[in-house]
């Protein structure tokens, strides 16, 4: 009976059986372990400006942060530094959030404005998570993006499409230049 495979076993024991005998075992490289990558530790401080310099970077709208926490921090922020609060409601599969972040940074002037002002917060809306618990505490959303300014102590003082702000495939950089004077804190 022919056995192909005792025949290969044979074979390749004949090859190693020499090295076997000289006591040079020769084992196979064992794989080593890939470094893990560093985590990124999910804070709940509200964002910080952009950084210019190192190209176009934005903050992500997370499903896994806690939007009472970050709003608290946003809270505390705000009093520090005299600035009020914009909620920014939206989520990664909208278009139109994502290209917001990209307007700001292109537009580095109003986005001074913008941060100057304002404790940008973003609040997550999503399939993995629409933050239902914290934002039944607003008026309802007919649309992404969505902004709710707040005074310094949380207290909601507009809720805000951003339809309104479309002009075309972008924003209007007029539009939000004199929302964010309206609305920015009293004496600024």
């Amino acid at each position: 009976m022919n056995r192909p495979h005792l025949t290969i076993a044979a074979l390749l024991f004949s090859f190693s059986l020499p090295a076997v005998l000289d006591g040079q075992v020769r084992r196979p490289a064992r794989p080593q372990p890939k470094k893990a990558a560093a985590k990124k530790s999910v804070s709940n401080k509200p964002p910080s400006a952009p950084r210019y310099s190192q190209g176009f970077v934005r903050e992500r709208f997370d499903p896994r942060r806690d939007p009472n926490a970050d709003l608290a921090a946003a809270i505390r922020k705000a009093a520090a530094e005299r600035k009020r609060i914009i909620l920014d409601v939206g989520g990664e599969w909208c278009g139109w959030c994502v290209h917001m972040d990209k307007f700001f940074y292109q537009r580095p002037e109003l986005d001074r404005i913008r941060l100057n002002n304002f404790v940008w917060v973003k609040v997550n809306m999503s399939p993995e998570n629409e933050n239902r618990a914290f934002l039944s505490k607003y008026p309802p959303i007919d649309g992404y993006p969505h902004l709710f300014v707040l005074e310094s102590d949380g207290t909601l003082l507009l809720s805000q499409g951003t339809d309104e702000f479309e002009i075309g495939d972008t924003y209007d950089p007029a539009a939000f230049e004199a929302f964010f004077a309206k609305w920015a804190p009293p004496g600024r």
